[in-house]
């Protein structure tokens, strides 16, 4: 697949005032800082449709982008950005559970991890809490430009160990660096595959 247009379309805090319609819903949220602004802008191939900012806690709104005329990329708030203080911290927290458990037309959540860290306590949270929710996500591993392969390896490794502690079964793990432009491609070929599921 090829994106041949993205458009920004609205930006909220509330889910009943997403885009109506039933077309497919991609996405993408992380930690603070872990390079979701970054990866947009490689994926619909455009340097600045999603803000990039040196700067964490940067979205924090809903940010619904249409693509193709045929799906939305939903660029979401990151999670546990500890300055936002506490109350801030559970405003975020009620925007993005709220999109993730009421929204019908999400398809797919891609969960963000940086590649360099061992597994942290807030993304296992998270996921755990996707997993009893019932929501299908992926994992993509970003920044794979800042580490050897040999690392990566080992960290990925790591990180799937962690996770069979609890899970049976684990979620697809993808992998990108923005800076590099490697894994546009597979993640645009895994939504690709979803929304030709979908239409048939």
């Amino acid at each position: 697949m090829e994106v041949i247009s993205a458009t920004f379309v609205v930006s909220n805090t509330e889910v009943g005032k997403c885009p109506k319609g039933y077309l497919p819903e991609y996405a993408f949220i992380g930690r603070s800082n872990v390079g979701k602004s970054s990866l947009i802008n490689m994926l619909t191939n455009q340097k600045q449709l999603a803000m990039t900012s040196q700067k964490p806690g940067k979205t924090q709104l809903i940010n619904h982008f249409l693509i193709n005329n045929e799906w939305y990329l939903v660029d979401l708030p990151g999670y546990g950005y500890a300055q936002r203080g506490k109350t801030g911290r559970s405003t975020m927290q009620k925007i993005i559970e709220d999109y993730i458990a009421k929204r019908s037309q999400l398809t797919c959540l891609f969960v963000l991890i940086d590649c360099r860290h061992e597994p942290q306590k807030i993304d296992l949270a998270f996921m755990e809490w996707l997993g009893e929710s019932g929501v299908p996500f992926v994992i993509i591993f970003t920044k794979t430009d800042k580490i050897s392969k040999g690392k990566l390896a080992s960290n990925v490794e790591f990180y799937q160990n962690k996770m069979y502690e609890t899970w049976e079964e684990l979620p697809v793990m993808l992998f990108s660096s923005a800076e590099k432009k490697e894994g546009r491609e597979e993640i645009l070929i895994f939504i690709d595959s979803i929304n030709k599921n979908i239409n048939h």
